[in-house]
């Protein structure tokens, strides 16, 4: 029996009253979610047969929407035209905190029908399309962190995010009293996300004041990066509708960062796992031995996927419970590469990205160097099982910005499985940032040098 076709559902809510309005919204390069609302009828008689138009720059721009050239998408050499946003019906899904809308998430493509190679969404398809090429689909799951102040988000914004208040006192870690000022938002964002068809498995306060965490069930690899830019876009509109605000940003402040661990794993076209190997010593299979070593072999050059921002670097350093290294261990949360579970749970934890991360840029990093690995069937080293934060003959990962830039720049692994044109462009993105950054004057720079220089 065929599933049922959601836009013939949508059709359906919207005779009835309960739907008006649909969201056509692609992911852009920080992951965010860029669209317009379109009625129920021109949705369904236009946009959703032949696409709707969205200025190219969208896929080209910095935080800010700056553009300009030196991306692959150079929009004001282009006129700022369009390109076609194709709605994916997959995607389509109910918004419980915005009644009567729908969104769905759409593909770019050229107006010929290209896709566009340096959309996110492409991007992590294009490494998906190698692995099944082998006969294998990746399954991922996302684990999100982020703090909640009480501040408004126009509040927080008039005070510089200076002098803001948790939602919660100190460290609730695991804790199940000190809640109750960041149970009622974190309540509903729960419950909404679930009544909007995300599978939630748990939630709990984290570390740092005010920090919390809610994990989704693992899925197929784009789904679970679909379902995660839905649920961060969703999260901050139910914050700012609670007169909270909330943020993903890698390093709010000297206390602990927002992370964005990436569980994956693998399985054969019949759906059986590949990973594990009951005979082998340790668990893991030949096939899973050479993933893991990819991943250690391009950590590097692909750290740029995984940490695209300034902040991203404040958070991988020495004494911030956060990878500084390149290694591997097994349930050993010192290490970027964690191997956990057992049997047909078997996946690999990577524990670099933070929550600025784009999931679909960074599920496809992770997915390129396991492939890497396999193809060129790297050895995999022996576990570190001790503090790899503390140990000095580890090699170190790309402490800043400009170093994982150079590595991705320079890399012929990523020129290789990424092609020039994606290599450039996230590159790009990068130098804007960077640029932005160096040219600012930050409030440590005041506070240091205003009276005393």
């Amino acid at each position: 029996m065929s599933a049922p076709d959601p836009y013939e559902r949508l059709r359906a809510d919207a005779e009835a009253g309960s739907v008006d309005e649909v969201i056509v919204a692609v992911p852009d390069l920080q992951g965010r979610l860029q669209g317009s609302r379109l009625s129920v009828p021109y949705f369904l008689e236009e946009a959703a047969r032949q696409g709707f138009g969205a200025c190219v720059y969208l896929l080209a721009s910095d935080v800010e929407m700056g553009t300009g050239p030196g991306y692959a998408i150079d929009a004001w050499n282009a006129g700022f035209g369009d390109f076609v946003l194709r709605p994916d019906p997959a995607t389509l899904r109910a918004l419980p905190w915005d009644e009567g809308t729908v969104l769905v998430l759409a593909d770019a493509t050229w107006p010929g029908g290209e896709p566009v190679e340096v959309a996110p969404r492409q991007v992590l398809r294009t490494q998906l399309d190698r692995l099944a090429e082998r006969g294998l689909t990746a399954f991922a799951g996302t684990e999100l962190e982020f703090l909640v102040f009480l501040d408004s988000y126009r509040q927080a914004w008039e005070r510089r995010y200076a002098g803001l208040a948790t939602a919660t006192s100190y460290n609730v870690d695991y804790a199940l009293q000190g809640l109750s000022e960041i149970e009622p938002v974190v309540r509903r964002i729960r419950r909404e996300m679930v009544r909007a068809g995300l599978a939630m498995e748990t939630a709990r306060g984290e570390c740092h004041a005010g920090q919390y965490e809610i994990v989704f069930r693992y899925d197929e690899a784009m789904t679970t990066c679909d379902n995660h830019v839905f649920f961060k876009n969703g999260a901050k509109q139910i914050a700012a509708q609670e007169g909270v605000a909330l943020t993903f940003m890698p390093k709010f402040d000297e206390g602990e960062g927002n992370s964005c661990h990436i569980h994956l794993s693998l399985r054969a076209a019949d759906g059986t796992p590949v990973l594990a190997d009951a005979a082998a010593g340790d668990g893991m299979s030949d096939l899973m031995r050479h993933f893991v070593a990819g991943q250690l072999a391009c950590l590097p050059d692909f750290a740029l996927l995984m940490a695209p921002n300034v902040n991203s670097y404040k958070r991988l350093q020495p004494g911030a419970f956060a990878p500084t290294g390149i290694t591997w261990g097994r349930d050993n949360r010192t290490c970027p590469i964690r191997v956990v579970g057992s049997g047909s749970s078997l996946r690999i934890e990577h524990r670099v990205p933070g929550g600025d991360a784009n999931p679909y840029t960074a599920v496809a990093a992770a997915v390129a160097a396991g492939l890497y690995g396999i193809e060129h069937q790297l050895e995999l080293p022996a576990p570190h099982t001790a503090n790899a934060l503390a140990d000095p003959s580890v090699p170190r990962l790309p402490a800043t910005l400009t170093e994982a830039l150079h590595r991705w720049e320079s890399s012929e692994i990523a020129a290789k499985v990424f092609g020039g044109p994606v290599v450039g462009h996230y590159a790009q993105a990068a130098r804007t940032e960077l640029a932005a950054f160096e040219t600012a004057v930050t409030d440590w720079e005041r506070l240091r040098g205003f009276e005393r220089l």
